[in-house]
């Protein structure tokens, strides 16, 4: 019966209890064979060791496997602590640079807009000196036709006597 496991021995231990007769008046005791009972006893406590061997040993393994899962866990848990660290890392330097970035954008429209003031400003003070320049040279232009106008005129006036001033052309027709 070595063959059998501890269960199947204990369960024929029962089979027989079971299945024994009864003592003549009284219920609860029964005849059994004496050597067999002895050799599934023996059976049972030759395996016994065994079978509490490999309890113990998966007991063992239970807690080694937990111990080993926890440490995993905790390998795990430091794992996603660390990702999340640096993706707040990341996170962190991402707003940064869009903060810089943004700074940098102003900066520049910032810069845009004075130079496009300084531009106008310049702008407009050559044309208004242009504008000055041109209004001279307009009342210059004006002032030498009226003096040119007013001598014509004073020469075709005085066309029949002879020219005071040799200098002027006369207009001839």
């Amino acid at each position: 019966m070595n063959e059998h496991g501890i269960e199947e021995v204990i369960s024929t231990l029962y089979e027989m209890i079971q299945d024994a007769r009864s003592v003549p008046l009284s219920a609860e005791k029964c005849i059994v064979e004496r050597d067999r009972v002895l050799d599934l006893l023996d059976e049972i406590s030759n395996q016994l060791p065994g079978e509490l061997k490999q309890a113990k040993t998966i007991v063992e393994s239970r807690g080694e496997v937990i111990n080993n899962a926890k440490r995993e866990a905790e390998n795990i848990l430091k794992q996603a602590q660390a990702q999340a660290r640096q993706m707040v890392s990341d996170d962190e330097i991402y707003k940064h640079a869009q903060e810089e970035a943004n700074a940098m954008i102003q900066a520049a429209q910032d810069r845009i807009r004075e130079l496009k003031n300084v531009t106008n400003d310049y702008v407009d003070d050559a044309l208004k000196q242009t504008e000055q320049a041109i209004s001279e040279a307009l009342n210059e232009v004006k002032e030498s036709r009226a003096k040119f106008n007013a001598l014509v005129g004073a020469q075709n006036k005085a066309k029949n006597p002879a020219p005071a001033n040799p200098a002027i052309i006369e207009n001839v027709d």
